[in-house]
């Protein structure tokens, strides 16, 4: 019976995976035509199907660039980012995305031991880190046992001495592993989607405004409290903005 039911759920797999290609292949050929608001609806029918690319987050953003659609061209385009993190054409169109945007928001600069630990933990995921951390202990405790059981002098200095150096090792990836998981547990972006947002001091409509952001402008999640979020620029800046006004990153 069981397979069967693997067979089966094979099959619709196959089944979707062909129907989702050839409505990329359709959204790709409204598009080359200049059809942009058809090839939207083609690729907008495969992220209903739960299925998530890069290319396909690309083409959506490349399309929306093209009505000058600002808020969805920025936000398509730093979700195929967050797949395909590295790649220069994704990066080098977001960035025409971003001079649509009215909004200059200054950058805080990082400092000091911040910014090393910030760039150190950056490198890798958490899981790589964990993993190299569980390495090194491992190495060192086959050189210390290396240390124990042998006779030579220069054996047992060598074993000695790296053996401590990967319990070295060992700390500064499990510093570097936690601090990239609370970094990405801290990071929640979101866009603006709005054409102007009022953001507010404190999250209901009769506090004072604080500040006006712009449909595109890239921000920051701190809290929410009900139908409010707290966010946080990347100058600095915080304020209650209405969540209806921005849409989540983080979310497929």
């Amino acid at each position: 019976m069981k397979q069967y039911l693997y067979i089966t759920v094979f099959l619709f797999s196959i089944l979707g995976f062909s129907q989702n290609m050839a409505l990329f292949e359709q959204g790709n050929t409204f598009y080359n035509e200049g059809k942009y608001q058809d090839a939207i609806k083609k690729y907008e029918a495969i992220l209903e199907t739960d299925e998530h690319s890069a290319e396909l987050y690309f083409n959506l953003g490349n399309a929306h660039y093209k009505l000058n659609h600002i808020a969805p061209s920025v936000y398509y385009y730093e979700k195929a980012l967050q797949l395909k993190p590295n790649d220069s054409e994704i990066k080098n169109n977001l960035n025409f995305a971003k001079n649509m945007t009215l909004d200059a928001i200054d950058v805080i600069p990082e400092v000091g031991m911040s910014k090393v630990l910030n760039n150190v933990s950056g490198v890798l995921s958490f899981d790589v880190w964990a993993i190299i951390a569980i390495c090194f202990v491992v190495l060192s405790v086959v050189l210390f046992i290396n240390y124990i059981m042998s006779e030579g002098t220069k054996t047992k200095r060598f074993s000695f001495t790296f053996g401590f150096a990967c319990l070295f090792l060992m700390l500064g990836s499990l510093v570097s592993a936690f601090h990239k998981y609370n970094l990405d547990k801290a990071d929640n972006p979101a866009i603006v989607f709005t054409q102007e947002s009022k953001v507010k001091s404190e999250p209901n409509l009769r506090s004072e405004e604080a500040f006006r952001l712009h449909e595109g402008t890239k921000v920051q999640v701190l809290d929410t409290v009900e139908n409010w979020k707290k966010i946080k620029l990347t100058d600095g800046k915080m304020g209650w903005i209405p969540s209806n006004d921005i849409k989540l990153l983080n979310r497929f």
